[in-house]
């Protein structure tokens, strides 16, 4: 039996007859977003509203002259399941936070620290650049 949440055309459940639910489907659809957000944009910031790393995030990326599209978690529909994939993509590095994850040019950079890190080792604006995000 399939059950559709008529609310978000991403929330799609397979039931078994055991009545235990497989997310099989809603991820691979929460996988394509994510996917999408990140090659349709040349920076993506995936956060949590009010989270301080987040805003260091936002806040050094904007004083380099890029503006990146921010999604914040808590404010999104699928946003648990979301952060949920971000933690398996930050999860071959045991310091790096799920939250704020960012993307550059479709690629998964990391997190804080390793945009913190690009900037200090002179990576990040060719990286920018790159990606179409800065044009200088």
């Amino acid at each position: 039996m399939k059950v559709t949440n008529t609310q978000s055309s991403s929330v799609v459940m397979d039931r078994t007859a055991t009545g235990v639910a497989t997310m099989a489907t809603r991820l691979e659809t929460v996988y394509e977003r994510v996917h999408h957000l990140a090659n349709g944009n040349a920076v993506v910031i995936f956060s949590v509203s009010g989270c301080c790393m987040g805003h260091v995030a936002k806040q050094l990326l904007l004083g380099l002259g890029v503006g990146p599209t921010v999604v914040e978690l808590d404010r999104e529909m699928a946003g648990m399941e979301i952060h949920a994939l971000l933690y398996r993509l930050a999860a071959g590095n045991e310091q790096q936070q799920p939250v704020p994850a960012i993307f550059v040019g479709g690629k998964f950079l990391g997190g804080i620290e390793t945009l913190i890190a690009c900037h200090i080792n002179g990576t990040l604006v060719p990286l920018l650049k790159d990606a179409g995000a800065l044009w200088l």
